[in-house]
């Protein structure tokens, strides 16, 4: 089977992105959610939806869900619908020490990746909760959700439907 193209990528971030950011991860309860009231990827039917008309969009994992699980655990998280669109992760054990991954930034992880894949600057958005070491000049990549609120916030929508417009369709 041949693999799809995809000219414009997501960095996504889970916890905080896709449900509330109170998930913990416990040796005999696995991964919970310490919010009342949700419940792990709720909001990802958003995603699938705002994404629908967009075939030429792929997703970069960059949730911490891949190293400290694993990539194909954190992949399996998702719909068929967003599993097809993923084309890697921002750690992988061939490249990064896990334990020096688990100290740099997100931003240093994503950029690491985008460069290690060669990716052009308006080809790509991260969308997460974290925000720190971003730098300024790519503030405008960086999709920023609340902790609380993730992309069930209507102004996130917004942004990434804006960033959608300008990528097209094709």
């Amino acid at each position: 089977m041949m693999e799809a193209y995809f000219g414009r990528l997501i960095f996504l971030d889970f916890d905080g992105c896709l449900h509330p950011d109170s998930v913990y991860m416990h040796p005999k309860k696995g991964i919970y959610l310490r919010e009342p009231g949700h419940h792990l990827f709720e909001w990802e039917p958003i995603l699938v939806e705002l994404l629908c008309d967009h075939p030429n969009v792929g997703i970069v994992l960059s949730t911490s869900w891949v190293s400290r699980k694993s990539y194909s655990y954190a992949k399996s998280q998702l719909s068929p619908e967003l599993q097809k669109r993923i084309i890697g992760a921002t750690f992988h054990n061939r490249h990064t020490d896990k334990e020096h991954f688990a100290q740099i930034s997100r931003a240093s992880q994503i950029f690491s990746d985008i460069s290690r894949r060669g990716i052009k600057e308006d080809d790509w958005i991260a969308i997460d909760d974290d925000a720190e070491g971003w730098p300024f000049m790519y503030s405008r990549n960086l999709i920023r959700t609340n902790g609380a609120t993730g992309i069930s916030d209507p102004a996130v929508q917004e942004e990434i439907k804006t960033w959608l417009a300008k990528w097209g369709k094709s």
